[in-house]
């Protein structure tokens, strides 16, 4: 049995840059981090005592035979791309719901591809498992996704992700003092806004006419690098605020769909409580929602968000790891069970 554990993220500036379809041509940047949630995956291989081959349970459950049956895309994507063979059970937990704009997704197919490897005996670090993350999920899948939220969830921590018109993608840390780090933390609220969407949906009413967003990219990308001097500089952390504020108002222009009337009334409320910033995670539409905010404001913002969901969290540095690994034992048990076959009683079992 294997089970990984893969941290979701926040971003915080050059959202849009990520999608192929704008940093093939003029690269791209996003300054993110991952926090202390999670994706979690148990997998183990299914003994052959049962009329399906597979099981997943997410939400749903489900038993089927055939690869191509399973209806979870990232579960289909990822067999299918690791030519997968052997019967397979797989089980999905999360410290936060899906489709909120938390990179879920993304978490969930870096780490079933990082726990499935290690169910075969195979180690692959962070940069392999964002490759082959991004091909499942742009390639086999085809979804209209960026490829921040895979950098992010593989490597962790708080960096500068670079992507180059060659379609690579480089990492590049941003290590703060102790005391910068809590000052950050102090100041980042998280509140959820109760709206489910799917960000391939909301990316899906922008991605096709980026090149008529150029301004707004641009200046997203500008973003990184002066939010980037901000967080590592001395001067006062409460600017970074206000460039969240400015990228706000930027990222609404991209599509009516980015926000609602929700959403903004959200906003709203927490300027009003004294917010200086902050910014729908995600593509857009729901999900949720970081604040920005003194501490001396948080509780002024708490109570003016009090019917909406309040996230503590810290900032966490590991990224996609497997955290519990015992595979030989069952390795060795199953391919037995393989070999000899299921007993009689199990086959007429089956059968009834």
């Amino acid at each position: 049995m294997i089970i990984s554990r893969s941290p979701f993220r926040i971003s915080f500036f050059g959202g849009g840059t990520d999608y192929p379809g704008w940093y093939r041509e003029h690269g791209g940047a996003v300054l993110s981090t991952t926090i202390d949630k999670y994706c979690y995956l148990t997998t183990r291989y299914l003994p052959p005592f049962f009329e399906h081959r597979f099981r997943v349970v997410y939400s749903r459950m489900e038993n089927t035979s055939r690869i191509e049956d399973i209806q979870h895309p990232a579960v289909r994507g990822v067999l299918g791309h690791l030519n997968w063979t052997r019967g397979l059970e797989i089980h999905h937990d999360a410290d936060l719901p899906a489709r909120s704009g938390m990179g879920s997704s993304s978490a969930f197919t870096v780490g079933l591809l990082h726990a499935l490897h290690a169910l075969r005996g195979e180690l692959r670090g962070k940069a392999q498992l964002l490759r082959e993350a991004l091909h499942v999920e742009q390639n086999v899948l085809q979804e209209v996704v960026g490829s921040q939220d895979q950098a992010a969830t593989a490597y962790g921590g708080l960096n500068v992700f670079e992507f180059l018109p060659d379609g690579e993608v480089l990492a590049r840390p941003l290590l703060l003092s102790p005391e910068r780090t809590h000052a950050l933390e102090s100041r980042l609220m998280l509140f959820y806004s109760g709206i489910k969407r799917t960000a391939a949906d909301v990316a899906g009413s922008f991605v096709p006419t980026l090149a008529q967003k150029a301004r707004q990219l641009r200046r997203f990308r500008e973003m990184v690098d002066e939010g980037a001097a901000l967080l590592g500089g001395d001067g006062p952390i409460d600017d970074v605020g206000a460039l969240l504020d400015e990228a706000w108002r930027l990222k609404r222009e991209l599509s009516p769909l980015v926000s609602n009337d929700d959403v903004d009334e959200m906003y709203r409320a927490a300027r009003g409580a004294g917010a200086l910033g902050g910014k729908l995670l995600g593509a857009g539409g729901g999900g949720f929602v970081l604040i920005f905010a003194p501490p001396g404001r948080r509780e002024a913002v708490r109570a003016a968000l009090g019917h909406y969901i309040h996230v503590p969290f810290r900032f966490e540095r590991s990224g996609s790891q497997i955290i519990f690994y015992d595979p030989e034992q069952e390795y060795h048990e199953a391919e037995a069970e393989r070999e000899a076959g299921p007993p009689r009683a199990f086959r007429e079992l089956g059968k009834g």
